[in-house]
């Protein structure tokens, strides 16, 4: 990047009005965001074609795929915001040490991921909660997963370090990619070639690699900080870095694998059309969920560039911004998803009454906290992209590690199914209660 160009792009951070500047870098994360639960879902959708086993399959691979997420989300995060706060100051070399930094562990925890996964494949299906019905179509499906974790990774740690240059249509370009061709893959391995959940993996697995490739392109323009192996730098110093802005993805991801787990296990107790129902349920509330990350991504950038700069009133405003855009769309998703929750769950699995009351009464529950949501997330980036990394780790596993899982082992013992179904927006809201003094601290410190 050239002088002219870095200061155009700190003029434009610092000075630019800050609901626009939002805005446009929000769009292309949540189009990034969404096309990625559009995918995890169409896995899903296509997949129930086979049957409830089948999509409980889906469900049993979500704890791993969570586990790849933390780690890509950690390095991405970790390394972004840094690299953030570096650019803000106008520390390019910094920033470019510690871009190929993140890259390479990344990718190397990916290789060694998919290497005692597939070596251990059946162990690990079973203590992601695989029943012996669902255990051969959980195998098919955890396989191709496995083997393309480190592309996934690299991908999720690149279309972050994009997102946090300010460059987020480039990482929209990337991983929309990679997201049509899964979906156009899917149907074609799975019904044409009769390859069943293996199939619906695999196009997953060479979707994650294009997404890879042009992520990596992309990351080369001059405009952006490029990955060379020559400024790979494995000190303590820039891990610290990482951890200290990462930790709170990984944290919040590998909590949400580690419930994944415990939930599958409770759930299997009450048969496949449970874990088939949760999953179901998971992957359409990951729509809204993407939205609100994909606001809080334009965010992001914005905050650490000004707070990098000290400019601490603009930090506050993109705040204010954001939690409004963040909840506006999810009032009318509550309410919708609450009338309409039968037929959105009959959209997977039309077939199976069973399936769909259960998956009903559980998208119903979560329908009425969704518009919690968008406080929660946007709180969390602000404490992760400034530093907090104490307070935004705190408030990333509070949901599921202080709350839901907690609330499983005393719930489900005297409410069977129905403390299962009940527990997730329960947690929600005792999340959201604790996050308010957290916030009140965080801004007292900004004055």
């Amino acid at each position: 990047m050239s002088g002219a160009q870095q200061d155009e792009k700190y003029l434009k951070m610092t000075t630019g009005p800050v609901g626009p500047l939002i805005t446009g870098l929000a769009i292309p994360s949540a189009v990034i965001m969404l096309i990625s639960a559009l995918y995890n879902s169409a896995d899903t959708y296509f997949v129930s074609f086979l049957g409830t086993s089948a999509t409980a399959a889906t469900g049993v691979a979500f704890p791993l795929m969570a586990v790849i997420q933390a780690v890509g989300f950690f390095f991405g995060h970790g390394s972004g915001n840094y690299i953030a706060r570096e650019l803000g100051s106008r520390n390019r070399t910094n920033a470019a040490k510690m871009a190929a930094t993140a890259f390479f562990s990344a990718f190397v925890i990916g290789v060694l991921l998919a290497f005692f996964g597939v070596l251990f494949l059946d162990p690990l299906a079973r203590l992601l909660g695989a029943t012996d019905t669902i255990l051969p179509f959980a195998r098919g499906y955890l396989r191709f997963i496995l083997i393309g974790a480190p592309f996934m990774m690299c991908s999720l740690m690149q279309n972050n370090l994009l997102r946090y240059q300010g460059s987020s249509f480039y990482g929209m370009i990337g991983m929309v990619s990679g997201a049509l061709v899964n979906i156009g893959l899917d149907p074609l391995f799975i019904f044409v070639f009769r390859w069943g959940t293996a199939g619906a993996s695999l196009a997953t697995m060479l979707s994650q690699f294009i997404s890879f490739t042009v992520l990596f392109i992309c990351s080369r323009r001059t405009d952006n900080v490029r990955i060379r192996l020559r400024y790979f730098s494995p000190s303590l110093a820039n891990y610290r870095e990482i951890v200290r802005g990462g930790l709170p993805s990984l944290a919040r991801q590998g909590i949400t694998s580690i419930s994944g787990i415990f939930m599958n296990n409770f759930a299997a107790g009450y048969g496949d059309e449970v874990i088939a129902a949760i999953s179901i349920v998971q992957r359409v509330f990951m729509m809204a969920a993407s939205l609100v990350a994909g606001i809080g991504q334009g965010f992001q950038p914005v905050c650490g560039f000004n707070y990098g700069a000290k400019l601490f009133a603009r930090v506050k405003a993109g705040f204010r911004f954001s939690l409004v855009a963040m909840t506006v769309p999810l009032l009318p998703f509550g309410v919708l998803g609450f009338i309409f929750a039968p037929q959105i769950i009959a959209l997977f699995r039309p077939d199976d009454p069973v399936l769909i009351e259960i998956g009903a009464r559980a998208f119903r529950y979560q329908c009425l906290t969704a518009p919690l949501l968008g406080w929660i997330t946007i709180n969390n980036m602000l404490m992760q992209t400034i530093g907090k990394a104490f307070k935004a780790s705190f408030l990333a596993v509070a949901r599921q590690g202080l709350f839901l899982l907690p609330l499983l082992f005393l719930l489900t013992p005297f409410l069977g199914l129905a403390g299962i179904l009940v527990i997730p927006p329960v947690a929600d809201i005792c999340t959201f209660i604790v996050s308010i003094p957290l916030s009140i601290s965080v801004f007292r410190e900004m004055r």
